[in-house]
């Protein structure tokens, strides 16, 4: 399974770059709002920091727009992935960009047959949206696991990118079912790191060693 880090700070980039364990990036309006310069630049930078896909999103609502700025979006480098919302209009718009060889990453996917759609119009990436899912009461990773089973049924070319990722259990029932993609923020990352029996367990074994070597602690 790929990992995706969610955001648009250069810095948490290339710091995670630096570690090996990045495949690409995602981003989106809200991320992009909170970095300052032109976004273009932006995505650009990180483009050629992780040389894998980095997901660019529209801020259009209709098919023409959307199009318009996804050329925009896909010109800025080879890497860049366009990123629409599910809508009929994001439909549509996939379907142009994909049948121009543009890689499209269908976002904002709450069911499974929302997922099918964006599949049959050519996308590259659908992204089911888990945690959000979960506040409303429901099993986000559920609709994962029926996505993957669906896609598995008909060899669909399309990769599931679990989103809206919250905690490493989340990561964790991702590759477990068989998710391509895992997109997450840098915080989640993090997390995937600790754990306190590592921390104890490291401890322990210097004090061994200072002890062995007769270095006071």
């Amino acid at each position: 399974m790929k990992l995706f880090v969610d955001t648009g700070n250069v810095k948490e980039i290339e710091a995670l770059a630096s570690l090996g364990i990045l495949d690409g990036v995602t981003t989106n309006p809200s991320l992009m709002a909170r970095e300052s310069g032109d976004y273009r630049q932006i995505l650009k930078q990180i483009c050629q920091i992780v040389k894998g896909p980095v997901s660019g999103e529209v801020v259009a609502t209709d098919t023409a727009g959307m199009i318009r700025e996804g050329r925009e979006i896909a010109a800025i480098d080879e890497h860049m992935v366009v990123k629409v919302p599910f809508t009929k209009q994001g439909v549509e718009a996939c379907r142009t960009l994909a049948s121009e060889g543009t890689r499209v990453n269908v976002t904002l996917i709450f069911s499974a047959t929302q997922a099918w759609l964006a599949a049959k119009v050519g996308a590259s990436y659908v992204s089911p949206f888990v945690g959000r899912l979960d506040d409303i009461g429901t099993t986000g990773m559920t609709l994962i696991r029926e996505i993957v089973d669906i896609f598995d049924n008909f060899e669909y070319a399309t990769e599931v990118l679990v989103a809206s990722v919250r905690h490493p259990i989340h990561v964790v029932e991702a590759a477990r079912m068989g998710a391509d993609v895992v997109t997450c923020p840098p915080a989640v990352i993090e997390q995937c790191f600790k754990h306190p029996l590592t921390d104890i367990g490291l401890e322990k074994f210097l004090k061994d060693w200072e002890k062995a070597q007769g270095v006071k602690a």
